[in-house]
Formats: structure tokens, sequence, C-alpha cells
């Protein structure tokens, strides 16, 4: 029961509309690289990414930092670099997020609505 209540916790705190902007934009972020892996034919696109952070004013670098930090955590350190463990914290919550979002909606729902909600973000592969 009381790991119910964190995860329910944690996922409220990872929403969009109840979140800081930068813990918004690691979601966005997180959807995006998600919607390439899982998603056939779909990419990223990275300079929207940094745009869009510019526009949100959060600091230069934020993409990077959020890119390296969820290389490392999805790859278990193989990849990208750890970052500030408040940012991991926020690229775990996203995670859970976008996973029992999956899990909900099924994938093939889940990418379809990654489609309108990151348009300018992702794209068709060429």
């Amino acid at each position: 029961m009381r790991s119910a209540l964190l995860v329910a916790g944690l996922i409220v705190a990872a929403s969009p509309a109840h979140a800081d902007p930068r813990s918004a934009y690691v979601t966005m972020v997180l959807q995006a690289f998600a919607a390439k892996v899982e998603c056939p034919g779909t990419d990223v696109v990275y300079q929207d990414l940094v745009t869009k952070a510019q526009e949100m004013h959060l600091p230069d670098g934020t993409t990077e930092q959020v890119r390296k930090a969820i290389a490392f955590m999805h790859t278990g350190g193989k990849m990208g670099e750890k970052q500030a463990d408040d940012l991991m914290l926020e690229v775990a919550v996203a995670t859970q997020s976008i996973d029992l979002d999956q899990r909900r909606a099924g994938m093939t729902t889940w990418c379809q609505d990654q489609k309108t909600r990151l348009a300018g973000y992702i794209r068709t592969k060429e």
C-alpha cells in the first residue's frame, strides 16, 4: 500500500501540470527519446528541444545534461554521464510516468499520441 501511494505521488510530481519547468522539460525530452526508441520510423529533432529549453528560460546546456542523464540511467551507466541527484531523480520519475502511460495506453496508441504531443520535437525518419 505504501509503495502504491509513493508511486502515485511520484506520478503526480512528474505531471507537467504540476511540475516546475525543468521537470516538465525532462519529461518531454524523455518522451521524445522514448518515441525514437519505441516507435518505428521516429527520430528526435534535437535542435528544437534546445530551442524549447531556451523558450522555457532553462539554463544553457540543460538539453545536453538531460540527454546525458537519460542515457546514463537507461544504459546502466554505460553511456551518458551521471548528473546532479535532483536531475537524476527527475529522470527516474519521468521514466516511471512514461512507462505507466505506455502500459496503460498500449504502445501503438502511445506512439500515436506522441506524434501529436511532440510535433516539432520528433519527426518521421527520412
